[in-house]
């Protein structure tokens, strides 16, 4: 059941990172028409998010399959089957110094997976505890958007899908007290304020461009962020140790480097 449960996370990957490669397509190709609404008008985008849901239903399938430190390595393969998925729809073939660059992220972020401890019993969440939630994680958010105004390039693309990365963090939690914890019905109201924001943010930083930083920062801020609200908010223990921070130095070294390759062209 573990090799199913593997070969299982690996497929959904391909399948997140076929739909975030064509979401990024359309986003970076249609400059008249960068806005959410517009990209819900466009096929290709929509096929991508089918893709997406397809790939996060066969990860859930997974967990139910295999063990966490199993099956979470495996979601981190998107980011090395995304580059040369979105370099073949701009019509570039990806370089080996992104191959690279995402192959150090990878491997530092599976590290991260790996060293995060499991909790143990259900997760519980006040309504004042969900506040807080939605609030730091919007300030950080809205912070992180204001610097990408005046950054470079590069550093737009990282900070907007770092942005959107940490809504996504916001999200999971949200998501795991409503599955494993106490909860109020409006929680359910809550839920997807973050998730379309992050959704918008995303689609932002796709549009500058740079593909792999975007995509990089998004794959670390998501569950960076998710394990840090566990710990604060949900009580859920912190790796310790010289290791974890070895992996997270791995990591971001790894999407410095992908900031500095060349952008993806838009198509003509």
């Amino acid at each position: 059941m573990t090799l199913l449960a593997a070969v299982t996370a690996l497929v959904g990957s391909l399948f997140f990172a076929l739909g975030a490669a064509l979401q990024q397509f359309e986003a970076a190709g249609a400059p008249g028409a960068r806005g959410l609404l517009a990209l819900l008008r466009r096929p290709r985008w929509l096929a991508g998010g089918a893709s997406i849901l397809v790939g996060g239903g066969l990860h859930i399938v997974a967990l139910g399959l295999g063990p966490l430190t199993v099956v979470q390595p495996m979601g981190v393969a998107s980011l090395l089957f995304a580059l040369p998925i979105a370099a073949t729809l701009h019509g570039r073939r990806p370089s080996r110094a992104e191959l690279g660059a995402a192959g150090l992220v990878a491997a530092g972020l599976i590290g991260l997976v790996l060293l995060v401890p499991e909790s143990a019993g259900p997760t519980a969440l006040s309504p004042a505890g969900v506040v807080t939630l939605l609030a730091v994680s919007g300030l950080a958010a809205a912070l992180l958007w204001a610097g990408s105004r005046i950054a470079s390039p590069a550093g737009r693309a990282a900070l907007l899908a770092t942005s959107s990365g940490v809504l996504y963090g916001a999200t999971a939690t949200l998501m795991r007290v409503l599955v494993d914890g106490a909860w109020n019905w409006w929680y359910l109201l809550a839920l997807p304020v973050p998730a379309l924001l992050a959704l918008a943010m995303l689609q932002r930083a796709y549009a500058v461009g740079h593909f792999g930083v975007s995509f990089a920062s998004l794959q670390i801020a998501d569950p960076l962020t998710a394990v840090a609200f566990g710990a604060l908010l949900l009580g859920e223990p912190l790796p310790t140790g010289l290791a974890p921070i070895a992996a997270a130095a791995l990591t971001a070294a790894g999407t410095v480097a992908l900031a500095r390759t060349t952008p993806l062209e838009a198509r003509p």
